[in-house]
Formats: C-alpha cells, sequence, structure tokens
C-alpha cells in the first residue's frame, strides 16, 4: 500500500498564480478585451456586442447608454444621407487658459486624438425617414460636450442654413454645459444661439431639441430647452446645476428621481420621453404634423 503522505509529498506544488485546483488564475490570452460592458442602472455584465445591436440601450433594464456623436447620426439618420459642414473650424485660446500643468490647447489637441473630431458638435443636412433637416448633434466625449465660441456659432450656422433652406432643426443635446477655458467668451454664446433662435421663430421655422444624458448647464440655459417640441431618452439627466450642487447649496433632501427626464415631464418641461429606438419615427410624425 502507498504511504498517503509519500504520495502527497511526491505531487508538485502549486503555486498561487496557477491556482490550487489546476486552473491558472493567470489572464488568458486568447481572451479579448472590451466583450462585456456593465450596465450602471441594473449593474447586469452584458456582451457588447449585444448592446450595440439593441443601440446601445440594455436590453434587461431599458438604460441608455451615452453613445458618440458618429454612433447618434447613424443611429438617427437615412443611411448615407449626412452631409457635414464646418468639420474642421477649430477654437482659439483666447485666455491662454491653463489648468494644472496642461495648457488648453493641448487639452483641444488631446481631446481630438482622442474623439477623432474637433469640436464637441457635428452639424449639417440629412433625412430622416424621407424628410430633410438640418442636423446638430453634441459629441459628449469632446471636452464633456461643453459648449464653447465653436459649438455656439456651428449651432448659429445649422439654424441659419434652416431658416435659408426653409427645413426643420434636429438637435441632439448632450453636455456637460459652458466651457470653463473661454470664460465669457462660451457665456456670451448662450445669448447668440438664444437671439438666432427667436429668428428662427419669427420665421415660423420648426426645432426638435432631443435631450440625451446628460443635458446641463449652459447649454440647458440657452439652446437646448427652446425648442419647439422637447423630446427626452428615458432617464436623461437635464438640469442646471447638478443635483448634488443643489442639494449642498439649499440644504435639502431633493424628490426621488429629481432631474431625470421623467421628473421633468411629470413638471412640465418636457414634452415626451421616446426610446432611442422610436426616434426616428416620432421626429418624422413630428414633421408631418407640423407640415415642415
Amino acid at each position: 500500500m502507498v504511504d498517503m503522505a509519500e504520495e502527497v509529498k511526491s505531487k508538485p506544488v502549486l503555486s498561487k498564480a496557477e491556482g490550487w485546483n489546476g486552473f491558472s488564475l493567470k489572464p488568458r490570452k486568447d481572451m479579448p478585451e472590451g466583450l462585456w460592458v456593465r450596465c450602471p442602472t441594473c449593474e447586469h455584465m452584458l456582451y457588447k456586442s449585444t448592446v450595440e445591436e439593441n443601440l446601445n440601450v440594455c436590453p434587461e433594464c431599458k438604460h441608455h447608454f451615452r453613445i458618440e456623436a458618429a454612433t447618434r447620426i447613424k443611429y438617427l439618420v437615412d443611411e448615407g444621407s449626412f452631409q457635414e459642414v464646418l468639420s474642421d473650424l477649430t477654437t482659439e485660446d483666447r485666455l491662454g487658459f491653463k489648468f494644472r500643468d496642461t495648457t488648453y490647447k493641448q487639452r483641444l489637441k488631446a481631446e481630438e486624438k482622442k474623439c477623432g473630431v474637433k469640436e464637441a458638435m457635428r452639424i449639417g443636412k440629412a433625412f430622416i425617414k424621407g424628410r430633410g433637416v438640418v442636423l446638430a448633434v453634441m459629441e459628449p466625449n469632446f471636452l464633456m460636450g461643453s459648449m464653447g465660441f465653436v459649438v455656439g456659432e456651428k449651432f448659429c450656422v445649422a439654424v441659419d442654413k434652416a431658416m435659408e433652406e426653409k427645413l426643420p432643426l434636429v438637435a441632439v443635446c448632450c453636455s456637460g454645459g459652458a466651457r470653463m477655458h473661454e470664460g465669457v467668451v462660451s457665456l456670451g454664446q448662450m445669448a447668440k444661439t438664444s437671439a438666432v433662435l427667436a429668428k428662427l421663430d419669427e420665421a415660423r421655422g420648426l426645432f426638435i431639441s432631443v435631450l440625451t444624458d446628460p443635458t446641463t448647464g449652459g447649454v440647458t440655459a440657452s439652446f437646448a430647452m427652446l425648442g419647439d417640441c422637447l423630446i427626452a431618452e428615458p432617464r436623461a439627466l437635464i438640469g442646471f446645476a447638478g443635483p448634488r450642487t443643489i442639494a449642498e447649496t439649499i440644504k435639502v433632501e431633493l424628490p426621488e428621481g429629481f432631474q431625470t427626464a421623467e421628473f421633468m415631464l411629470e413638471h412640465g418641461f418636457v414634452d415626451m420621453i421616446v426610446h432611442r429606438k422610436d426616434l426616428r419615427n416620432e421626429i418624422a410624425r413630428l414633421i408631418d404634423y407640423c407640415q415642415k
């Protein structure tokens, strides 16, 4: 009979990296990265491809993930119909802004390299279910979709183009607000975008504003909330100051769901909440209803 003690001694000792049960704890070299994504609402681990096939909406809880401008345009317009203008327009560092060890110019170059676009808004003409529109889509990944000089100017050009060609204007808003790097220059764009929309209103043009997560700060306080029809995506954060800032300032416990799209709809600040998969149909229906 084999001595059990001797048998144990004869077996090789497994390292911690190899695992006590013979399973390696080392990362598998053949396992590609980025296959999974965690939903921030229901916390389910989801196949990234499944989420993308579902228009970047969680199939479990219907959480709408934030998406880049290029993806937004792809989901919204008829295939191949978007004709972009002013894609090379860039801003200037008029204030010589510095933050810690980085200048504004350096930050702009880094954001352009990261996002593949030169600014936080893309504008152009397109078709949505055969209806011609002028489209303005914010890029949330470029400096948090903040509005500086270029974003304001691009939006004004889009409004002018809508008036000139008598087309509906559709804006998809996703922003952290006015851009602090440009100071009063960015704040001035709040007034300018509001003024040009007043001209569009006088010309009896149609402006549909789509509010996505998040729409905050100076963008909310200017063009985002001035649409003839305000559409919000489910659970989108919409407001001026953030809920934590408000709570700390007024020292009051805020109601549940404060500043969500559903809260805003209940209190009359938006007109409707539309699932991402229904946006194309709803915008086309509104254009037809307004005979634009």
